[in-house]
């Protein structure tokens, strides 16, 4: 009876979170929404931030990473619109959900950790990083086939955007889509100048 009750309670709790934080932000594709219905956010979490779940923003696991706004990972999927002929490599924020969400739409999917995209090496249509960057690292940008794109958020003066880049002539340029609350992964951090006080 509580296990019924339980899946009701979350299942009603997802559908709360398309109507009233996804669907009111233009978030509207299909495939999108029964992918964020499909995938329950607290089984990605630890049992004491399971009630935390369905929040409109990001929850910070310390160390472990975080689990980002449901938002986020709704206009990265329509910004994304990754396809069945996708070869697809997740940069993750620590939990596995954005994996979860993507691996049934597309061909192929690899995940790795933050750090080792330092080093991610490949050739992928498509690369999806769970977090903000403030630079993008040759590695990735390696990683991507010719044409291929990536969907990321991005550190700009201090400010956190989805962003999105194309890979041509072997050149990966990231442009603003919109502003956006995005945990910051610190892994790929510019190198900081000198400041003078």
């Amino acid at each position: 009876m509580t296990t019924m009750t339980t899946l009701t309670d979350t299942t009603t709790a997802r559908r709360a979170m398309i109507d009233s934080q996804l669907r009111t932000s233009g978030v509207n594709e299909e495939y999108v929404l029964a992918r964020m219905l499909a995938v329950p956010r607290e089984d990605f979490l630890p049992a004491e931030k399971g009630a935390q779940a369905y929040i409109d923003r990001a929850v910070m696991l310390g160390t472990a990473g975080h689990l980002a706004s449901p938002l986020f990972y709704g206009k990265l999927l329509s910004e994304a619109a990754p396809g069945p002929e996708d070869r697809v490599l997740v940069v993750g924020g620590g939990t596995g959900y954005l994996a979860a969400l993507v691996r049934p739409l597309v061909a192929e999917l690899a995940e790795i950790s933050a750090s080792e995209a330092l080093t991610a090496t490949g050739s992928y249509s498509l690369i999806l990083v769970d977090g903000a960057i403030e630079q993008l690292p040759e590695s990735l940008a390696g990683a991507l086939a010719a044409d291929g794109r990536i969907v990321t958020g991005l550190v700009l003066r201090q400010v956190t955007r989805l962003a999105s880049g194309r890979k041509i002539a072997g050149q990966v340029t990231l442009a603003a889509v919109e502003d956006l609350g995005i945990p910051v992964i610190h892994a790929f951090d510019a190198p900081k100048g000198w400041t003078f006080a």
